[in-house]
């Protein structure tokens, strides 16, 4: 299977939610190792991890490779690459360069590789829906909507309105009221908050076409998404995987912008001349 070497570590993390426990801790433990090789047998992996040859090649079949041998040679090529080679995780002892360095390199990875598995098909068919949308409603809690409002704004500046909802309620109200000329962003990093999935999947049932964005493709709320748009990011004890997450679904959200955008040039260039005009008051001169 010839694949992109920067889309392995995606690859793997996107699909370990659907593991079990059990699988996870091999995966962890196989993914950990520095000293795969080509020559790195199955029954030496199986040995070290703790469990049968045969779960091993459940596993690799799970992560979508053909086996054991298709896995291996997919991770070597990924440790290998210079994707992979930016994680590094934080210690008590690192200086504050060492911090900002490997906090920098953490979030330059989660673009590249998110840049690697990005469906355009998907892509191109959210900026379709989003620019011919009647209403735009973003769906996010916490950290996830900080980035619908920044969406939220950048579309304002260029005369598209949309609305935010970060409550329970609100956001089913604004379900309620939905129709099939009117689209959703739904924005989760697991994929599986509850308020955001139960109002999803309202909106959807009224009508309306919804968009996904989120950090695993077989995650609950892609069963209920009309189009899925994935991040992807190496977590770390500290950092956790959220804030690299956020960083990429941000530049996702940010092409997605340029798109629709571009497709009345002439009315964004407008328009964004108008709302820039609005503010320029507000600046000290």
């Amino acid at each position: 299977m010839n694949i992109d070497p920067r889309t392995v570590g995606a690859r793997v993390r996107m699909r370990t939610p659907s593991l079990t426990p059990l699988e996870a801790r091999v995966v962890n433990t196989i993914t950990g190792r520095t000293d795969m090789d080509m020559t790195t047998s199955l029954r030496e992996v199986a040995e070290d991890s703790g469990v049968s040859d045969a779960m091993i090649v459940k596993i690799a079949k799970k992560l979508g490779f053909n086996g054991f041998r298709d896995f291996r040679e997919a991770l070597v090529s990924y440790q290998q690459s210079d994707v992979a080679s930016l994680h590094s995780e934080i210690s008590p002892e690192d200086s504050s360069s060492d911090i900002v360095r490997k906090v920098f390199n953490t979030a330059v990875q989660a673009i590249e590789e998110t840049m690697s598995i990005l469906d355009m098909e998907a892509f191109d068919r959210a900026s379709t829906l989003l620019h011919g949308a009647r209403q735009r409603d973003f769906y996010g809690l916490g950290g996830s909507a900080q980035i619908a409002r920044d969406v939220s704004h950048k579309f304002l500046r260029i005369g598209l309105r949309s609305a935010v909802f970060d409550d329970s309620h609100m956001m089913l109200m604004s379900a309620a009221l939905l129709g099939p000329d009117d689209v959703v962003v739904s924005f989760s990093h697991s994929g599986a908050t509850s308020a955001v999935i139960d109002a999803t999947r309202l909106a959807r049932q009224n009508g309306a076409r919804t968009i996904a964005l989120t950090n695993y493709n077989n995650a609950p709320i892609t069963e209920i998404a009309d189009v899925v748009l994935c991040s992807t990011a190496q977590g770390s004890p500290l950092l956790g995987e959220n804030a690299a997450a956020r960083i990429a679904q941000l530049n996702i959200m940010d092409a997605i912008f340029v798109s629709v955008a571009q497709r009345d040039f002439a009315s964004a260039e407008s328009q964004l001349a108008r709302t820039m005009k609005s503010v320029d008051s507000k600046r000290e001169k």
